[in-house]
């Protein structure tokens, strides 16, 4: 599950890096048939001092001149942070076990799920207001000390300006102000915490209003969703999504949980089920954009499959509540769906190409070759190429070679390429 992620509308990296920041050769993309193959990678320029900080923060604050973008990847032995233009190696930080990241909302941090909780991993980039302007602070990164306890941690949801962590084994549910921690704060913020009937596999948000929507269910099975106010109290209800799972958040406010036949639409307080146009048309991960009424999610048709491999993927408009299916010609895995800055579908398939989705005509606009021909592992947690979208640019993984490669979402052209020191797995960033 992706949440819905505030795109600052600043230079791109891929446009930094066309302007000389960093030297590459690129290719062009005009339309759905054409495409452009990846700059040759060079090594990922190593920091002459990288952070390997547990604990406390790690060195002094420097002010930049523009936002301090940053990048956090996981691999079998930990994370590491790069700088999200020069692609300069900035830290090192050794994880047992597998490892997850989600954003914390304020443009600094992320969570890392490891064991029985989340830990806040500062990626050293930020920015705070200053009248008309913001300032851009930058210090090395640091995976902190501060956990936040959950049984079996699951989702993260960013909305409204409140940062949700779920526990999937004991049901709980912490909230706190998103932007709490931005400016360095070493002391944890002040948490909302509720709990949920019977855990479950789940995930939750709350809204502005400081109600909640949660999904329902126990160890075994799944159905539905729950809205309660401020309170606690039961607002609405609905049991018509058979194995819920996933969230997204469009435009407006309006929320989607997907289900094995369908979705649930949220709008204020009421309820709307959306149904797949086949009996069994399973949307369970699903991608938001603050700029489109429209969410991306994917579609699975067998429920007997051990390991579907869908080629089509479900856009559902939030003003009416309608679904349609696009066809792609490839297909793609729960951690190829993104979204680009002005709110197109972005999708990595599994022919190693990015096809960008108009999501208001419903069809592929444009792909871009990136990487080679894949095969999504049975394992989900395995390593598999994954794409992560920051502002303008796309970051694209290939565990097989061990790099990453950038593409310009406004160009289609793969603008630069770099070789990693680890067999990347998970990816996701800030914008400083």
């Amino acid at each position: 599950m992706r949440t819905t992620r505030r795109h600052t509308q600043i230079l791109s990296v891929a446009t930094l890096l066309a302007l000389g920041l960093t030297a590459c050769g690129t290719g062009t993309t005009t339309d759905s048939a054409t495409s452009s193959a990846a700059p040759s990678a060079s090594a990922i320029p190593r920091a002459a001092d990288v952070s390997t900080s547990v604990g406390e923060p790690s060195g002094k604050t420097v002010e930049e001149g523009s936002r301090a973008a940053r990048l956090a990847i996981t691999h079998d032995e930990g994370v590491i942070v790069l700088d999200a233009v020069s692609l300069e190696l900035l830290g090192e930080f050794p994880l047992s076990g597998f490892t997850r990241l989600n954003p914390v909302g304020d443009g600094r941090h992320l969570m890392v799920t490891e064991g029985e909780g989340f830990r806040v991993l500062d990626l050293g980039g930020w920015s705070l207001p200053h009248g008309d302007h913001d300032h851009h602070h930058s210090t090395r990164p640091t995976l902190t000390d501060m956990t936040f306890p959950a049984e079996h941690p699951g989702h993260v949801v960013v909305h409204d300006g409140r940062t949700v962590l779920y526990g999937d084994g004991d049901g709980s549910i912490r909230s706190f102000d998103s932007d709490a921690l931005r400016d360095g704060a070493t002391a944890k913020p002040e948490v909302t915490t509720r709990a949920e009937r019977t855990p479950h596999h789940g995930v939750a948000v709350e809204r502005e209003d400081g109600s909640i929507v949660t999904t329902v269910g126990t160890a075994e099975e799944r159905s539905g969703i729950v809205i309660r106010d401020a309170k606690g109290a039961r607002v609405a209800s609905s049991d018509e999504c058979p194995g819920v799972h996933g969230e997204a958040a469009a435009q407006g406010g309006a929320l989607v949980f997907g289900c094995e036949d369908g979705l649930l639409l949220v709008k204020d307080d009421d309820i709307t089920k959306i149904d797949a146009p086949d009996d069994y048309g399973r949307i369970g991960n699903q991608a938001g954009s603050e700029e489109s009424p429209f969410v991306l999610g994917d579609y699975k048709t067998d429920p007997e499959a051990e390991l579907e491999r869908p080629t089509r993927v479900s856009i559902t408009d939030t003003r009416d509540g309608s679904l349609r299916l696009v066809d792609l010609p490839a297909s793609y895995s729960f951690r190829s769906l993104e979204r680009g800055p002005d709110g197109e579908g972005v999708v990595l398939g599994t022919d190693g190409r990015l096809h960008l989705i108009d999501m208001a005509k419903g069809e592929v606009s444009r792909s871009v070759d990136v990487v080679d021909e894949w095969t999504e592992p049975t394992d989900w947690q395995q390593p598999r190429p994954t794409v992560h979208v920051q502002d303008g640019t796309a970051y694209v993984t290939d565990p097989a070679s061990k790099e990453l490669h950038l593409v310009d979402l406004h160009s289609g052209e793969v603008i630069s390429s770099g070789a990693l020191p680890v067999v990347p797995n998970e990816i996701d960033g800030t914008l400083g």
